[in-house]
């Protein structure tokens, strides 16, 4: 689906903005907008979200076209502005151009509202395209000046007949001549060529010709004091007949070489790095897509598996069937959850603890995982090592990786957890793609076991690699670790060497700040309930199992499919809804962004978001941080019932809502 288009409409009539949304349409892309009719009202919207383009009526009753224009102009922003209005005269058009309107469009004549719209989203870009243009010029000459100015080459410019006309510092500095003496004219090529390397400074200087620029080569030049001094140089053409050239010093030549070679192989492991990242970060989308997909059907199995098991007697053996069902359905839920980890899509609910104190927690249950033949050592520092992380997910790096350990040390070893305060810096940092300068606590879970060689080490990270045996692994261990370090701001590395064993290190930033206490969980006296609910799910099978999970639960359930229909339920619908159950991501609008609108007409309702994955720009932004309940795909009738019993208790205390925001 292409990218929605974002127009924000200056309108009081909800009938002729209908109209123009009708027009819009026409355009063959989604349309996401805000109607405003209000300077306060533009304001805020301009400040709270992007927008492709103003669509605007020419008067409204307490505003007016020219001056959303202003307010336009004041924002400094660059959006097409269109005027759509029912009467618009020669004179206002006129006045309406002159303010920066880039078009005008009668009511009367709305099939010319797309083509308008697209012709002035097409000059924008041109316009941002030219601005783009002429930033990278300024960034090119301003490159140029530094390095002209850094003293690392000596640059150049002289006419085809030998004389130097132009010359940086480092250049004088190479050839041992003043700045006078370049302005009185006595800094001559001829001067400063050896006899033995002229013949082949002409012939390499014919290679250029009018345009072009000559290869590059070694030779010598003549400092004043007479000492011959070693250069890499080349000359390129400036502005006909002037020609620019630079000199670089190889007298340490010994010395600029290593450095050489240590640049080239720390760019080669930098790309090799880059290129991995990418990699992940496509897999990554791609699983995180794959789970959504997932999470709605198992939603729907899961769901009516339960409600068959409910209904039949303790003895039917049938029973025993719909509970393999469930068990098979549970297990591809373990799966999309750690696909969700990868791709750093899983909800998650970071707090500060100490992760001496979590391992020593975990300590008795490692050494059951381990078995006998293997040693655990567990190495703390004498300090806090205080971290903010989920706790479960780190709970799951830490069994993930003592588990790959075991695996690998078949016949028994020494497994060391090591945990240190350390400080990363730059050097660290550059050389370890990721990672970011700072205090860290550092975690290393080292290994005696098999080891493994680099073309393994280049696949860990992968999800569904495995090195193990067809139904000994899922592949999704070591990727699940990748993805819960990076969603909690860290960085994993591996150093292994086959027959020598393996060392994970992971690196979470260190925060200075209270730990946090887990607080227990109140169970609802009950799962029943009289509401009513309005449900917002646009997957059918989804939302026909979530309305006969909550009617069996007693709640009165009013289902839509969509945002907009749920909109026209809310103000259609006889009696109140005490509870919006809508999914996140959803054609027309976002749950987020329907939160929104239905809150500021229903302020007393309660809201509960769900979805079959995270999308950072909608819910971690939109949801989350503001506190609405959250509940994570797949569901089961127990799950939903209890989220959705706890969300409505709490109208005694504190009701969540959703505030203004972006949306998509």
């Amino acid at each position: 689906m292409s990218e929605p288009i974002r127009v924000l409409l200056v309108e009081d009539s909800p009938a002729d903005a209908m109209l123009v949304l009708m027009a819009l349409n026409k355009m063959g892309r989604p349309v996401a907008h805000e109607r405003v009719d209000t300077e306060e009202r533009m304001r805020a919207a301009l400040a709270a979200h992007h927008w492709d383009v103003i669509v605007s009526d020419w008067a409204l009753p307490q505003f007016s076209a020219p001056h959303a224009m202003a307010i336009l102009k004041e924002s400094g922003l660059d959006l097409p502005f269109v005027i759509v209005s029912g009467t618009v005269g020669e004179d206002s058009t006129v006045e309406a151009m002159r303010a920066g309107a880039h078009d005008f469009v009668l009511k009367t004549k709305l099939i010319r509202l797309a083509p308008a719209i697209e012709r002035a989203l097409a000059e924008c870009a041109e316009r941002g395209a030219r601005r783009q243009a002429e930033n990278e010029l300024r960034i090119s000459e301003k490159r140029f000046r530094t390095l002209s100015e850094s003293g690392m080459i000596g640059i150049t410019v002289a006419d085809l007949q030998g004389n130097i006309l132009e010359a940086n510092d480092t250049y004088l500095d190479l050839v041992g001549y003043s700045r006078r003496e370049l302005e009185s004219g006595l800094l001559r090529w001829a001067e400063i060529i050896p006899a033995d390397q002229i013949e082949r400074a002409l012939a390499m200087g014919a290679l250029m010709g009018p345009q072009g620029a000559t290869p590059t080569w070694e030779m010598e030049v003549t400092r004043k004091d007479g000492v011959r001094v070693p250069i890499l140089t080349g000359v390129a053409m400036l502005d006909y007949p002037r020609c620019i050239g630079f000199a670089i010093d190889l007298s340490e030549r010994t010395e600029a070489q290593a450095a050489r070679l240590r640049a080239e192989d720390a760019l080669r492991q930098t790309e090799e790095q880059l290129r991995h990242a990418q990699k992940m970060e496509a897999v990554g989308r791609l699983a995180g897509g794959v789970a959504h997909d997932f999470n709605n059907m198992l939603s729907v199995i899961l769901s009516y598996s339960e409600l068959i098991k409910g209904d039949l007697k303790a003895n039917d053996p049938m029973r025993a069937d719909i509970e393999e069902v469930t068990k098979a359905a549970q297990r591809a839920a373990g799966l999309t959850r750690q696909l969700l980890m990868f791709s750093r899509q899983q909800v998650v609910e970071p707090k500060v603890l100490d992760l001496r104190d979590v391992l020593t927690d975990m300590d008795k249950m490692l050494r059951r995982v381990l078995g006998e033949d293997v040693d655990l050592v567990l190495i703390a520092p004498e300090s806090a090592a205080r971290i903010k992380v989920d706790p479960s997910n780190l709970e799951q790096v830490i069994l993930n990786l003592v588990v790959n350990a075991r695996d690998a040390m078949p016949t028994g070893g020494v497994l060391t957890v090591e945990t240190a305060n350390v400080v990363l810096d730059e050097s660290f940092a550059q050389d370890h793609f990721g990672a970011k300068p700072g205090p860290h606590v550092m975690m290393a879970v080292t290994d005696t076991g098999l080891g493994m060689d680099r073309a393994t080490q280049a696949r860990i990270f992968e999800p569904f690699f495995t090195t193990k045996e067809v139904g000994k692994g899922t592949g999704l261990g070591l990727s699940t670790v990748f993805g819960i370090v990076q969603q909690s701001g860290g960085a994993v590395w591996v150093y292994s060497e086959p027959g020598k064993g393996t060392s994970f290190k992971i690196y979470f930033p260190r925060v200075d700040a209270d730990l946090d206490i887990t607080e227990a969980q109140v169970e609802p006296a009950t799962l029943r309930g009289t509401e009513t609910i309005l449900l917002v799910e646009d997957e059918n099978e989804v939302r026909t199992v979530v309305q006969s999970i909550l009617r069996r639960q007693g709640y009165r359930v009013v289902a839509a499919q969509n945002p907009g229909e749920a909109i026209l339920l809310s103000e259609t619908h006889p009696t109140a809804f005490n509870l919006l159950l809508t999914d996140v991501v959803m054609p027309q609008m976002s749950g987020p962004e329907l939160t929104r609108r239905l809150c500021v007409s229903h302020p007393q309702m309660l809201v509960l978001c769900m979805s079959g994955y995270t999308d950072d720009s909608i819910l971690r932004h939109g949801v989350l941080e503001s506190g609405v309940p959250f509940l994570q795909k797949p569901i089961t009738p127990e799950l939903l019932a209890r989220k959705v019993r706890e969300v409505l208790d709490s109208r005694n205390s504190t009701r969540s809502s959703m505030p203004p925001g972006r949306g998509l």
